[in-house]
């Protein structure tokens, strides 16, 4: 769900947010004082125009002066080619700007959230980070293409325009000011309703998003039960909420747009009157009349577009208070370490280990341990023992509260993150496989794999008859989450790239759980290849997989009850011998 980042959303002036954005135009900052350029000379353009044609009527077509009145034409033309072409130039390079900013954004926002903590993915939503990475900094692209660079070119006009509708004559820029007031009132409140509706449709994109994506990814559950009706309800009322989010900014827009055009329309008749009146007694020239109309049409025009410029504007600084949010987010794994051995040996220790997800609720209590090189530790336990956090901590996915975890005496904390893990093969129960093919699903993208090394590791688990009989063997291309796979060949091509990677430690968790006897049997074989000459931890309900292990301990709640062969652990008659006689007798 969509939360605010503080008091200040959604404020333009916001100078810390705009100084924040504004380091993200810097890379490109010669184009950026290129377009502000342009929008100067614009404004200057576009108000000039109606002073050439005041004078032309007044100077040339009163007085009959041909000449005058080709040589003008000329100027006039020439103004209206320029300014095309500085009108060219800044909606392009606005543009360009844009897409670049929103280019590098998006490359350190991901960056960035491929560096958080798992602690950080448990507790926030998919479609909300999806949210983040895509609408939001897409928002940032109309920021400088329709907000900042038009909103300012937009005032500078004004400010022209006021200064000539001035210089020519007072008192009629007076009077064709006269509905400025009732303009500016109706666009203020027009600015609030839509910011308003604008952030409440922001909220309700994040919460589509997020409904979406966890419902497509969950729909075997979700047809397993027959929910289908009910969360179709639940989707109608999430999007029922965007749709009147939606309508409500549509309704101030079919409101304002006519009250502002009635407001110009108002101003300009006013204008026509009084300065009629004034030609006729010979106070104001007709070119003067002929300006002013020209321009208070050109100055009530951008006070109309402002209003809405204001809103992107606003919803970009709002967009860049939520981006600045996650990239401020130091919710990452310390990667200060610099021990980057080549190889390691495989010792792993434990010492009073202490771990809790959520503040001080310890999942893990005082756990200490050792194993050494090349030995099998394996751990048995109910459902939230603790087995997956110790393998989680060994990771690194999370921090511990309090201990030491060493890996060859060595601090896990002083290691480069990097090559920790390289030297750390995992095999889960829940096998995720990319969208691409089975050899960039085993290599991960990694060139350094060849496919000589793929087939090897392939035959070792006893995979590649499987991957033969697929239409193109390992260019096979994988559906997502691999819907195409079975359970069995998923957990076959996990083991393929585990074994790719000669890891010095291997986690193997619930590796055949689910799986079908036959590829159990498999697999096992493969496991007893992958563990020779290795440390292996493994995590297992099935006793049958961890007899041979060199030692076994029992978890409970967090805390370590047992711990010994399986003999020694068969002999003390505990919690293990117990669950060996459930399964076995």
């Amino acid at each position: 769900m969509e939360q605010s980042t503080g008091k200040k959303t959604g404020q333009v002036f916001d100078l810390q947010t705009l100084k924040r954005l504004y380091a993200f135009v810097l890379p490109h900052k010669r184009i950026f004082y290129f377009i502000i350029f342009l929008t100067i000379a614009s404004a200057i353009l576009a108000a000039i125009r109606p002073f050439l044609i005041q004078y032309t009527v007044d100077n040339d077509i009163m007085e009959g002066d041909m000449a005058g009145l080709n040589k003008m034409f000329i100027w006039l033309a020439v103004s209206l080619i320029v300014h095309a072409l500085v009108q060219y130039l800044h909606t392009y390079y606005s543009g360009w700007l844009g897409q670049h900013i929103v280019r590098d954004i998006r490359i350190l926002l991901y960056k960035h959230i491929l560096r958080l903590r798992l602690k950080f993915y448990d507790r926030t939503p998919i479609g909300t980070l999806v949210t983040r990475n895509v609408s939001d900094v897409e928002q940032l692209s109309d920021v400088f293409s329709e907000g900042l660079a038009a909103m300012s070119g937009d005032v500078l006009q004004l400010v022209f325009i006021l200064g000539y509708m001035l210089y020519l004559d007072w008192k009629l820029t007076l009077v064709s000011l006269a509905t400025f007031p009732l303009l500016f009132v109706s666009t203020y409140i027009f600015k609030e309703k839509v910011k308003s509706s604008f952030q409440e449709v922001r909220t309700a994109v994040a919460n589509l998003n997020a409904f979406v994506q966890e419902h497509i990814t969950g729909m075997n559950i979700v047809q397993i039960f027959n929910n289908e009706e009910r969360e179709e309800k639940k989707f109608q009322k999430i999007n029922a909420e965007h749709t009147q989010a939606q309508i409500r900014g549509v309704l101030y827009y079919s409101i304002y747009f006519p009250v502002a055009e009635v407001i110009g329309a108002t101003g300009t008749g006013l204008l026509v009157w009084y300065g009629a009146r004034g030609v006729i007694d010979e106070q104001v020239t007709l070119g003067t009349l002929i300006a002013f109309i020209m321009y208070i049409s050109m100055f009530f025009r951008p006070i109309r577009q402002i209003a809405d410029r204001f809103n992107t504007l606003q919803l970009g600084v709002v967009s860049t208070e939520r981006i600045i949010k996650l990239l401020d987010s130091q919710e990452l794994i310390s990667d200060t370490g610099t021990h980057a051995p080549d190889t390691i040996k495989g010792d792993v220790t434990f010492e009073r280990v202490w771990f809790a997800y959520n503040d001080e609720e310890y999942v893990l209590r005082d756990i200490s341990f050792n194993v050494k090189a090349g030995q099998t530790v394996a751990f048995v336990g109910a459902t939230g023992a603790g087995k997956t956090s110790i393998i989680n901590l060994l990771s690194r996915f999370y921090e511990i509260n309090k201990g030491l975890i060493k890996v060859d005496g060595v601090d896990l904390k002083d290691f480069d993150l990097d090559v920790l893990r390289s030297h750390i093969g995992v095999v889960l129960q829940d096998v995720f496989l990319f969208s691409g093919s089975i050899a960039d699903n085993i290599t991960l993208g990694n060139p350094k794999i060849t496919r000589e090394q793929i087939w090897e590791a392939a035959d070792l688990v006893g995979a590649r008859k499987f991957i033969e009989r697929l239409p193109e063997g390992l260019d096979y291309k994988v559906m997502e989450r691999g819907a195409t796979l079975s359970v069995g060949q998923r957990q076959l091509i996990s083991f393929v790239r585990a074994m790719v990677y000669d890891p010095k430690i291997i986690i193997l968790d619930e590796a055949t759980s689910s799986v079908d006897t036959e590829t159990e049997e498999l697999i096992r074989y493969a496991i007893d290849k992958l563990m020779q000459g290795r440390t292996s931890v493994v995590i297992a309900h099935r006793l049958s997989t961890i007899q041979k292990a060199d030692k076994i301990i029992v978890l409970d709640r967090g805390e370590i009850k047992e711990a010994g062969t399986h003999e020694e652990l068969l002999r003390h008659e505990g919690y293990y011998a117990q669950l060996y006689q459930m399964q076995f007798i």
